[in-house]
C-alpha cells in the first residue's frame, strides 16, 4: 500500500484550500500517477475484482474535504461505460491491460458529435476535464481479460451529479455513480514496517 500512500500523500500536499483547477491538477498529479500505474504490485485484490455485467469503480480514497478522490475501475472483459461526464477535472491511468475512449462534443444543435478516439495501454495517463472536454464512453480494449485503470478526480466522484447522454439525441439524464464497495483500503497502518524497523 506503500505506492499508493505516496500518491495520496503527494495529491494531499499539492492541493491548495479550494483544490485545484484543471490545468493544475493535471500537471501536478500527472508524474505523480504515472509513477502509481507504472508498477502493478499494490492494488489489493478486493479492489480489482470485476463484475459479470458491469463494471466497477472502487473508492480507494477520498480528500477529507473532498478535493480529490482516487478509484480504481475495473472492467470484466468486453464492459464499457454509457456516453457520460464527469463535471470535474480528471486523470486515468492504467494499471492493468487497455482502455479504449472515444469522446464527444457538444453540436449546435445539441447532439453529441464524435471528437476523437484514445487507447491508453499499461502505465499511460490521459486526461479530461469541463474545460479539456469531459464526454465520453470507456470500454475494456480487450474481450478476453480484465482491465483494471486507477482514475484520480477533483470531487468525491461517487457523490457528484452527473450526465449520461442518448447517443442519438444527446439528451443528458442524470445519475450519481456511487461506488462497487462499501470499504476502502487501510493506507494508513505502516505497524509492520516500523515493527521492523526497530529489529
Amino acid at each position: 500500500m506503500k505506492r499508493l500512500r505516496d500518491f495520496v500523500v503527494a495529491a494531499t500536499r499539492a492541493m491548495g484550500p479550494d483544490g485545484l483547477d484543471e490545468g493544475e491538477a493535471h500537471a501536478k498529479l500527472g508524474p505523480h500517477l504515472r509513477a502509481l500505474v507504472a508498477i502493478d504490485d499494490w492494488l489489493p485484490p478486493a479492489f480489482a475484482e470485476p463484475d459479470p455485467v458491469h463494471y466497477r469503480q472502487y473508492l480507494l480514497h477520498c480528500d477529507p474535504l473532498e478535493r480529490f478522490s482516487v478509484a480504481s475501475f475495473v472492467w470484466g472483459p468486453g464492459q464499457k461505460t454509457p456516453i457520460h461526464d464527469h463535471t470535474v477535472w480528471g486523470l486515468i491511468g492504467i494499471l492493468r491491460g487497455a482502455e479504449q475512449c472515444r469522446f464527444y462534443a457538444r453540436a449546435a444543435d445539441g447532439r453529441l458529435e464524435a471528437a476523437g478516439e484514445e487507447r491508453l495501454e499499461q502505465g499511460q495517463l490521459s486526461t479530461l476535464g469541463p474545460l479539456s472536454g469531459d464526454i465520453h464512453e470507456v470500454a475494456n480494449a480487450y474481450a478476453d481479460r480484465v482491465s483494471v485503470a486507477i482514475h484520480v478526480y477533483g470531487a468525491n466522484i461517487g457523490a457528484v451529479a452527473r450526465h449520461v447522454f442518448d447517443p442519438a439525441t444527446g439528451a443528458a439524464k442524470n445519475f450519481v455513480s456511487g461506488y462497487a464497495a462499501a470499504i476502502q483500503p487501510n493506507l494508513w497502518d505502516r505497524s509492520a514496517d516500523i515493527r521492523a524497523s526497530l529489529s
